[in-house]
């Protein structure tokens, strides 16, 4: 695993060992980022459920203004600030559980990735905290990482949120969001 593209580019990252967290493949976080790119210049960036902080360390290589990275698993929280120190990209990390990091964040953010464990309903629950603590811009975008789509979708029905685009990469479907 590596970030990709900006200026850290080519650095690779630390991953984690065992069957906890999936990392999200490369050739999936590239097409994820070619299709917000356009979006991520001087933009807010939280990276939920982080793991190796992959996906947030990406969004600062290539240009965003702030990146929350959001993780409670000892482990992982290891592996994020080895990332941290090998790319030297600005990020804050959290550690913590994300339900306490929303309730303690104090501006909107305009993109969001969601990628939590699988068999849960943390989307569900990610998403909705986030609309009711107020943290989502008029234009803010949702991105949820998850291999089981149609249960996923089925749970955003019950939310102020409208599906905008979906993709699928194997079995992983990313699912693109905003405020309805």
């Amino acid at each position: 695993m590596r970030i990709i593209s900006g200026k850290a580019r080519g650095t690779k990252l630390y991953t984690l060992e065992g069957e906890i967290t999936r990392p999200t493949l490369d050739r999936v976080k590239e097409s994820l980022f070619n299709i917000i790119q356009e979006k991520i210049l001087e933009s807010s960036f939280l990276d939920v459920f982080s793991g190796s902080g992959a996906i947030g360390l990406e969004a600062a290589s290539r240009g965003a203004k702030k990146v929350f990275l959001c993780e409670k698993d000892k482990n992982a929280i290891e592996v994020i600030k080895k990332n941290i120190e090998k790319t030297h990209l600005e990020v804050t990390l959290y550690e913590t559980s994300y339900e306490k990091m929303l309730e303690n964040l104090d501006e909107k953010l305009d993109i969001i990735y969601i990628d939590p464990p699988y068999k849960t309903n943390l989307v569900y629950e990610a998403v909705n905290k986030l609309i009711n603590l107020n943290l989502l811009k008029s234009d803010s975008l949702i991105i949820v990482e998850t291999d089981e789509e149609e249960r996923v979708e089925q749970a955003l029905k019950n939310l102020n949120v409208k599906i905008i685009d979906k993709r699928k990469y194997g079995r992983v479907h990313l699912i693109f969001l905003n405020k309805s």
